[in-house]
């Protein structure tokens, strides 16, 4: 069925520039006066140098056709039928040729490996979302292992700091100081009203790359991109959103093509107002229930940001939550593995950051709750080393307020290697954005003292990895359970091939996010992150444990999304969280049921 009918169509199109009131008289009129068939052409009869016009060209036939060719959402390309082309004006906009999207699928992903730079995949992904939305999602579903590095890490990263350079037209909203006093009539320039998602970011560290300012985009955009593949929300429901403050990054304050604010990043009170104002804006304009995912904020900012808005807002970090919640499905996948419980293990991190900590405080919230322990007794069997040397109590007063409660008693050690040397850990996890961090001696030190030494190399982009797969398996004689966060091959070692995991945030927060959304949650608890971890290391199946891997293949995403989504959901039912009722009898059907599939439609 066509998305429109014709009348309420030229009452959208042509309503807001006040030409509708006068009806369809004056389009007819208009029209006797060229002499022609269906056509107007403001521009070309009225418009004079010195006579403002609307810069809209308007055909009766052309609206219906050429611009449902241009409506991503909407367009088919050459798979329109010759019934349709015929019924909405399209003959002869399109080669004659009629295609299946199945076909169209192939002709693309043929086209994107023939290219050899991973930057010009992403530019093509963007240029066919804009283009075509159902073709693209489609081939994200269909293709997901091979595409998630290309629309989302490592190439990302490059796209952000590109961002300038490869920037086409804009795919989200953009939020300035400038904007300061009317965020909320911002965000109803936005075309969608019916939100179900935010991804957010202020761009100051993305990745591992520092501060991208105004490019950070490329965060938002990719991110609510996997929440429509793998998690299946409407790609209508979501905006992505950059809040632009400035940027301290002198070499794109010195560019001529940056495209965001040219200042210094405006910091504490004015900072904090603005992102009062937006968090206010946003609640009023699109309710209780839209979640807000803050996206790449430095340390400084995310934590208190997080700590302000979590009991007033449906409010989620995925750097601080969705990288614990899935290193925490790994680490529980991977028991199975190297045996004992959580609380049988020592755990040091490399990095004591938003991710670090983050991580390292549902570990010790799953020790607790499985052991009954106090939560500050579970947090002993954590180390954390930042940049100056393990946290120790003797800093205690130097450290900021997220790392304080890992500061136990131990002398001081400067250096990575000492500190594997005198805590002995048999979890060792990297999220310093460190690049080879783990050297050859830290690996060996962690293969004599344990036979399955666990190694999370977490680090993202893929140069910012803490070492690669192979290095992790030749330097442990083969006896390594690795995984990583940006994608490495498999390795061949002592003729054995190891297949290294991705601790990939994508397992957690689409599926996540569609079990807040199903069954309308309105606050996010730890108890919902502890479910989801539990959820995704389920799915992980005994021929996955002999390949070495901790986490199921991306292959099954849709289906792992849709059991993570249940499992939160029936979590925020039982903590009466959950505003949706009656709750539904099955939570994993209800979930296939919300999925946005990607499918053409006839239009008639």
């Amino acid at each position: 069925m066509l998305p429109f009918k014709r009348a309420k169509f030229l009452r959208q199109a042509f309503g807001g520039l006040g030409l509708y009131e006068r009806g369809e008289r004056k389009l007819r009129r208009m029209m006797e006066m060229n002499g022609e068939k269906g056509v107007v052409d403001f521009e070309e009869n009225y418009g004079v140098e010195d006579q403002a016009i609307t810069p809209w060209t308007v055909s009766v036939a052309r609206v219906i056709g050429y611009s449902l060719m241009r409506d991503p959402r909407h367009n088919k390309g050459v798979a329109f039928t010759e019934k349709e082309r015929n019924a909405h004006y399209l003959t002869g906009l399109l080669p004659p040729a009629v295609f299946s999207q199945e076909l169209q699928e192939k002709r693309l992903m043929k086209i994107l490996r023939e290219y050899e730079v991973p930057l010009q995949r992403y530019m093509a992904m963007m240029d066919l979302q804009e283009r075509n939305e159902k073709l693209f999602y489609k081939l994200l579903i269909d293709n997901v292992e091979e595409l998630l590095p290309v629309v989302y890490t490592p190439t990302v990263g490059e796209a952000c700091q590109k961002y300038g350079s490869i920037f086409r037209r804009p795919q989200g909203l953009y939020i300035s100081l400038k904007e300061k006093g009317r965020i909320l009539e911002v965000l109803k320039n936005w075309p969608e009203k019916s939100i179900q998602v935010i991804v957010v970011t202020d761009g100051e560290r993305i990745l591992g790359l520092g501060d991208l300012g105004c490019q950070g985009m490329g965060i938002p955009v990719g991110k609510l991109s996997l929440y429509t593949a793998l998690g299946g929300v409407r790609p209508s429901a979501c905006l992505p959103i950059t809040i632009d403050v400035g940027t301290n990054n002198q070499k794109l304050l010195d560019d001529e093509f940056y495209i965001g604010l040219k200042q210094k990043r405006a910091t504490g009170q004015e900072y904090y107002e603005l992102l009062e104002e937006f968090m206010c804006a946003v609640k009023q304009n699109y309710g209780e229930k839209v979640l807000i995912q803050f996206e790449d904020f430095a340390n400084h900012n995310a934590f208190e940001l997080l700590a302000k808005y979590r009991t007033s807002h449906l409010v989620f970090n995925d750097d601080i939550q969705g990288t614990a919640s899935v290193v925490l499905a790994g680490l529980v996948a991977a028991l199975k593995l190297v045996g004992g419980t959580l609380a049988d293990h020592r755990f040091l991190f490399l990095g004591a950051g938003e991710a670090g900590t983050g991580i390292a405080e549902l570990i010790a919230l799953e020790i607790s709750k499985k052991t009954n322990t106090p939560l500050e007794e579970a947090r002993k069997k954590i180390w954390l080393v930042d940049s100056k040397g393990l946290i120790v109590s003797s800093r205690r007063e130097s450290l900021q307020h997220f790392k304080k409660p890992w500061a136990h008693e131990h002398e001081p050690v400067k250096e990575l290697l000492a500190a594997v040397k005198a805590i002995k850990p048999t979890v060792l996890i990297g999220t310093s954005s460190v690049g080879k961090a783990f050297t050859k001696e830290v690996v060996e030190a962690m293969a004599s003292m344990n036979e399955k030494p666990l190694i999370l190399a977490l680090s993202n982009p893929t140069s910012q990895s803490e070492c690669t797969a192979e290095e992790a398996y030749k330097w442990s004689e083969g006896r390594a359970i690795f995984a990583s966060g940006s994608p490495f091959d498999s390795v061949e070692y002592n003729g054995k091939l190891f297949v290294p995991g991705q601790a990939n945030n994508a397992y957690i927060f689409p599926g996540f996010g569609l079990g807040l959304i199903m069954s309308g949650t309105i606050r996010i608890h730890d108890d919902l992150l502890l479910a989801a971890s539990e959820a995704l290391a389920a799915q992980v199946t005994e021929e996955n444990y002999a390949k070495g891997l901790i986490y199921p293949p991306f292959t099954n995403i849709r289906k792992i999304s849709a059991h993570i989504a249940a499992t939160v959901a029936a979590k925020a039912y039982e903590l009466g969280l959950a505003s949706r009722l009656p709750r539904p009898a099955d939570l994993v059907k209800f979930a296939e049921s919300c999925m946005y599939t990607p499918v053409y439609g006839s239009y008639r």
